[in-house]
């Protein structure tokens, strides 16, 4: 069961709310409502689990990151190619379908 309790961080002496869960037996815990509405995750969804070099564990939506990942690889492509809005891109999704773009 997860529970939500007022904190006192020691390193800026700032009250914060923390969520609490509790691992099972099996080494399962129930993600509190709260923080699957802030990452977005639904029955299903894999989280991701990474250290930073602090040491600190930190948890992401596995498929927001993938988008994230993707969007920066894809960055700038679009203005080499050519497309600048919906119209440009309504163009070569027809070039797909039909073998022609906009006359």
């Amino acid at each position: 069961m997860a529970s939500r309790i007022l904190w006192l961080r020691p390193s800026s002496g700032c009250l914060v709310w923390v969520n609490l869960a509790k691992i099972s037996a099996n080494g399962q815990i129930t993600v509190p409502a709260e923080i699957r509405r802030l990452l977005g995750l639904k029955s299903g969804d894999k989280i991701l689990f990474f250290q930073k070099p602090s040491g600190e564990v930190v948890i992401n939506n596995a498929s927001a990151q993938a988008i994230y990942k993707a969007q920066k690889v894809f960055e700038g492509v679009a203005e080499q190619m050519g497309v600048y809005n919906e119209d440009d891109i309504q163009e070569l999704v027809d070039e797909v379908r039909y073998g022609k773009g906009k006359e």
